[in-house]
């Protein structure tokens, strides 16, 4: 709530978890036990550029257990004399005051726990298992994916058997056909070569005996006869 003219931190709703306050460039110049009451756990409390003039104004502050960074730049109070060490005294918990510990050893530019790194353990938690659970509900969409993988890959491989069956098949009947063919050919070889061994008499009168016709010379001794 940075320069918004606040007069006072009347207003203010308790905030038992906030732990950095930025309250610089308004016109504050005193209530600050509204503060202990409303934001028990704070850890830092910016007021510079307000009107704060005496080391007394902060005495309510003391009720801040966990406050070890205040800032009070810009801020009549800053003009009196052994203003640090009046604080310091005052305020036994804090560590810094305007950026400075008691040893004038300046802070470190970021605190894990102002940005927001040191938020109680049920966050940190919640935050785990959810990714947790979300990193189950992705394995088992993965897991899903592979079994209707693997049941494509067992279809395809039965459609590829059904088609070498039949193929196989056919490629039998054809050998079958082929050895029928050569069978019959083989049979009229064999009559041929028996045909040709016989005198030519009994070559024609065969000849004849197939046609169906009878040999002339049969005739003749019918009808001698």
């Amino acid at each position: 709530m940075i320069n918004i003219n606040l007069l006072s931190v009347s207003n203010l709703p308790k905030l038992n978890k906030l732990r950095k306050l930025e309250l610089s460039d308004n016109r504050i110049s005193g209530g600050l036990e509204v503060l202990a009451e409303r934001t028990p756990n704070l850890t830092h409390l910016n007021l510079s550029g307000n009107k704060i003039k005496d080391i007394n104004t902060l005495e309510p502050l003391k009720k801040l257990p966990n406050l070890h960074s205040l800032d009070l730049f810009n801020c009549e109070v800053t003009m009196l004399i052994n203003y640090r060490e009046s604080v310091f005294t005052l305020l036994p918990q804090l560590t810094y005051l305007d950026g400075f510990d008691a040893d004038d050893q300046e802070a470190p530019d970021s605190d894990p726990e102002a940005d927001g790194d040191g938020l109680e353990d049920e966050y940190e938690n919640g935050e785990g298992e959810d990714e947790q659970a979300d990193g189950q509900r992705e394995g088992e969409e993965e897991d899903d994916d592979d079994e209707e993988d693997d049941l494509d890959e067992e279809v395809i491989d039965d459609e590829e058997d059904e088609d070498d069956d039949l193929e196989g098949e056919e490629e039998e009947d054809g050998v079958d056909d082929e050895e029928e063919d050569e069978e019959e050919d083989g049979e009229d070889d064999e009559e041929d070569e028996a045909d040709e061994d016989l005198p030519r008499g009994e070559k024609r009168k065969r000849n004849l005996e197939d046609e169906g016709e009878e040999d002339p010379e049969d005739e003749e001794d019918d009808e001698d006869d």
